[in-house]
């Protein structure tokens, strides 16, 4: 008599994603759930408080933005002020907008160094492979910039105010000009971002960065008036950008009226950098290797 054989029984094991010690990747995949793209907004904000956080690292770049306007502003006025203007309160009137015009554009020169900073260290290559726009690393960054400069701006009327400047426009007239120069100065930014993704090299980029500020903010209106200067300085100050940023600042914070021409020029050329710096700063971002 044949006896047939028994066929043995094969069990498939049956993975728990849930279980102790099962790979985090493994469990991701078993469990099944889909994530949703982060939205171009969710994302800058990300970035943007990435770039926040890492100023605990690098407090230097608060440090520059509190004391750059502190020192313009009280060794200029107190030093100069009276020789200037006759008195320290009218010089005043004239300067604080001035370094708040120059304070807001020589700490631009960070954000530019923060993306060097990124991409010698790879992290840039790694952001550009996350599934979220490409865009919204540049646009976090410059969000972090805004608040730098919001710091900034508070510093230098906060002084102004504590050493006696009374601005004839109010609270309207100092926000208005806040706002300009702070847009003055995200142009800027974008500026030093396009030089960033060509050096790779943060020291370089605020070396060049203090090359270009430095001549810009003494070869201006800022510091005494451009009619005391011989004629060939002349001209170059009044096609300094930098000079027409700071008459449009004082314009709305003194209230003086004439706010259309100088208010004008500043958006044009806030425009104007931006329009030409954004899509470079973006194909640069794109062609990085």
């Amino acid at each position: 008599m044949s006896t047939a054989a028994a066929t043995p029984a094969v069990t498939t094991p049956v993975t728990n994603p849930a279980a102790p010690g099962a790979d985090p990747i493994d469990a991701l995949l078993a469990a099944g759930r889909t994530r949703r793209r982060a939205g171009p907004l969710t994302a800058s904000a990300t970035f943007g408080r990435r770039a926040m956080l890492k100023i605990k690292h690098d407090p230097k770049q608060l440090v520059d933005s509190a004391a750059i306007p502190i020192l313009f502003t009280v060794l200029f006025t107190y030093l100069f002020g009276g020789a200037v203007s006759g008195s320290t309160g009218d010089y005043l009137t004239s300067l604080l907008p001035g370094v708040l015009s120059m304070s807001i554009a020589i700490v631009t020169m960070y954000g530019g160094a923060r993306l060097a900073q990124d991409v010698r260290s790879g992290a840039f290559d790694r952001f550009r492979g996350l599934p979220v726009w490409r865009g919204s690393f540049v646009v976090g960054g410059l969000l972090s910039d805004a608040a730098r400069y919001l710091f900034a701006s508070a510093i230098v009327v906060l002084l102004g105010l504590a050493m006696g400047y009374r601005p004839a426009g109010g609270a309207p007239g100092v926000l208005a000009a806040v706002a300009l120069v702070i847009a003055f100065g995200l142009s800027l930014s974008l500026l030093w971002a396009v030089v960033a993704l060509l050096i790779h090299d943060a020291a370089v980029v605020v070396s060049i960065a203090n090359a270009v500020l430095m001549p810009l903010s003494f070869a201006s209106n800022i510091f005494v008036q451009p009619s005391t200067m011989p004629g060939w300085l002349q001209a170059v100050v009044n096609v300094n950008p930098l000079t027409h940023v700071a008459t449009a600042a004082r314009d709305l914070m003194n209230d003086t009226g004439n706010t259309g021409g100088a208010v004008a020029w500043s958006l044009a050329a806030t425009a104007a950098l931006t329009l030409l710096c954004a899509p470079i700063t973006l194909r640069l971002y794109g062609k990085q290797e």
